[in-house]
């Protein structure tokens, strides 16, 4: 089965902790208009969960968030389900646990991990000081579903 994807162009920068963000080109460039908007907001230096996009309206289907996870903590395991992700490492170490095997990857600041479609995985501090990441998470085309209103879908590490 061959998946059609939709076409997309994302600018997506993390500059002196700031975030920026520009528009998107899809199929349907009407669709875009009301939410290809710039956005730029500022990382918060606090240890809670900070949401930075929030999907539809906000995005073309892109969501993502700050996650701090103190010494020993894990996000818990999860599935991609119909949409990639990508792990942005700011600070800390520790191990991210990918696939069915739970095949451990060392991850920490200054990495980048991609984790595909459908494939479970889970992040652990395994280090002294906070393991800090962003996760920007978009949905794959011709599979996602219309998750807007969805509490199930709040895709939260």
């Amino acid at each position: 089965m061959r998946i059609k994807a939709i076409t997309g162009t994302i600018i997506f920068l993390l500059l002196t902790g700031d975030i920026f963000i520009q528009g998107c080109a899809m199929q349907d460039r009407a669709a875009v208009m009301s939410s290809g908007k710039v956005l730029v907001m500022d990382l918060s230096d606090n240890s809670e969960y900070q949401p930075l996009l929030e999907g539809v309206p906000q995005t073309c289907g892109m969501r993502s968030g700050k996650v701090y996870l103190k010494s020993g903590e894990s996000c818990g395991q999860h599935s991609t389900e119909a949409h990639e992700e990508m792990l942005v490492f700011l600070s800390g170490s520790g191990l991210a646990y990918i696939g069915e095997e739970q095949t451990p990857h060392e991850v920490g600041a200054g990495k980048v991990c991609y984790i595909p479609p459908f494939t479970t995985h889970d992040n652990k501090n395994t280090g002294t000081e906070p393991l800090v990441y962003i996760y920007c998470v978009t949905p794959i085309g011709g599979l996602e579903k219309d998750h807007t209103d969805s509490a199930q879908d709040q895709h939260e590490h």
